[in-house]
């Protein structure tokens, strides 16, 4: 008998890819849901769950589907999917780490461009008939001014290789990686250094209870009035009420945001129309190339599971210990 594999939710065109990497194992259920209660009434007797961007996946989601013995994010963040609960439930977690380094490390450089040279603010004006320099000044050159990335995993280091290639001196803030332990540019200070001595002030760890809000009142109160944020991370990292507040009162330069906090950003929201601040849609992962590999990794874990083998990118580590697929 096969397996049941349930898609929460998905955002390309088709399921050639799920059904290639899965067909001869498993029934294939594609939904298009946003929460839990939405889809736990067919993923009650899954084995397997793809899931994208429906959640929270809490306890009492994992308690409504007891045979499943993996949930297979599509995407890099897991902050939607209690982990704790599915290590208690036997639930094995993975994520796909890397399908789109190369993009979001390129957003990040090209928010830091635009910001820098003002790029949006000229294009604005053109397009409302000035032909004019003087609006958009002061700028100045990216050679010589300082990069400040708040955690240096991948994406962070991916961007310091491209940060350093435009003379950006990089600072880095991250507990987790010591002095010297990637041959990447990039000078390892605390945190409070970082916003002091920073021109762009870039975000790039994950989502957890410690990071969420990180970015508040205290943090905008040490960085310099001519600095830019840039997040390309998740929304949440940022205390969007005292971002605006800090906006308003010219705490910092301006920002530029691939993510916010709520997302979709509401309309009116206090962030929109200012000549300071670049918004896009949460787009800083998309390429066509980032897009197959988006796709093909999370069938590949559930293939793995399902087949007797260990998922490659296990975020629940803990898990090994009692899972369901007993693996």
């Amino acid at each position: 008998m096969k397996a049941k594999v349930v898609i929460t939710d998905y955002v390309w065109e088709s399921l050639d890819v799920e059904r290639k990497t899965l067909g001869d194992l498993a029934e294939i259920v594609a939904l298009k849901t946003k929460k839990p209660e939405e889809f736990l009434s067919e993923a009650r007797d899954c084995d397997a769950l793809l899931n994208t961007y429906a959640g929270p996946i809490t306890a009492e989601a994992m308690a409504g589907m007891p045979r499943c013995k993996i949930i297979a994010r599509y995407g890099i963040g897991v902050d939607t999917i209690d982990l704790d609960a599915a290590t208690q439930a036997g639930i094995i977690v993975t994520n796909n780490p890397s399908y789109c380094i190369e993009e979001v490390a390129e957003q990040t450089m090209a928010l830091i461009l635009a910001s820098a040279r003002k790029i949006p603010f000229y294009d604005r004006m053109v397009r409302n008939g000035r032909w004019e320099v003087p609006p958009g000044k002061p700028i100045y050159r990216l050679a010589g001014r300082t990069l400040g990335l708040v955690g240096f995993g991948n994406i962070a280091r991916a961007v310091a290789v491209r940060a350093a290639a435009f003379g950006l001196a990089v600072l880095y803030s991250d507990p987790f990686v010591k002095e010297g332990q990637f041959k990447v540019p990039g000078r390892a200070v605390d945190l409070d250094t970082l916003l002091r001595e920073s021109d762009f002030v870039s975000l790039h760890p994950p989502l957890t209870p410690q990071t969420r809000k990180m970015i508040g009142e205290d943090a905008f109160g040490k960085m310099k009035r001519t600095a830019f944020l840039i997040n390309c991370a998740r929304g949440p990292i940022v205390d969007t009420d005292a971002l605006v507040r800090a906006l308003d009162a010219r705490k910092i330069g301006g920002a530029a945001l691939d993510t916010v906090d709520p997302e979709p950003l509401p309309d009116p929201h206090p962030l929109r129309g200012r000549d300071n601040v670049i918004l896009n849609p949460h787009v800083a992962w998309y390429s066509e190339q980032a897009m197959a590999g988006l796709q093909a990794g999370a069938p590949g874990e559930v293939r793995r599971v399902l087949s007797g083998e260990w998922p490659l990118n296990v975020v629940n580590r803990a898990v090994k210990a009692k899972n369901r697929a007993g693996l």
